[in-house]
């Protein structure tokens, strides 16, 4: 599988999802699907990184057509969103964003709001689009806030 590279800097792994408290009634792959759309965020606005691009080509290609969907993406790496995958800027912006709560906090305000749970949300390009579209815009709060 791809991904089995040695990762120093994870900023979240499906596993932890789904032997936490996940729910019974769900398939393990609802786990996977908000580290999908962040990785799916991230190939949209090419900010992955070389070794990304050399492992997963096709799945890049594949996903920009939308050929695969979010929880996919994230099978491929094993459901680890990881530094290695992103380049210098997005590692940065990840830091700030996903590790530091924002991320979780915009997935339940935009996507979580009328599901049980985070795990609840349905994998559609349309649900991509709607955080992809917030995710967007704290990426450019970002950027305005580091040229200062």
């Amino acid at each position: 599988m791809i991904g089995e590279k040695k990762q120093d800097k994870v900023y979240d792994l499906a596993k932890n999802h789904f032997l936490g408290d996940f729910p019974s009634s769900l398939p393990i792959e609802k786990a996977y699907l908000h580290i999908g759309i962040y990785m799916g965020w991230i190939i949209e606005n090419e900010l992955f990184s070389d070794y990304f691009e050399d492992e997963a080509s096709t799945e890049i290609y594949r996903f920009t057509r939308r050929e695969i969907g979010c929880i996919i993406l994230a099978e491929i790496w094993n459901g680890a969103l990881s530094h290695e995958l992103f380049n210098e800027e997005a590692n940065l912006f990840t830091y700030y964003y996903y590790a530091g709560g924002i991320f979780k906090k915009d997935y339940t305000e935009v996507l979580v709001k009328s599901h049980k749970t985070i795990y609840h949300v349905e994998d559609t390009w349309e649900n991509f689009d709607k955080i992809s579209k917030r995710m967007t815009e704290r990426f450019n709060e970002w950027k305005s806030l580091t040229k200062s």
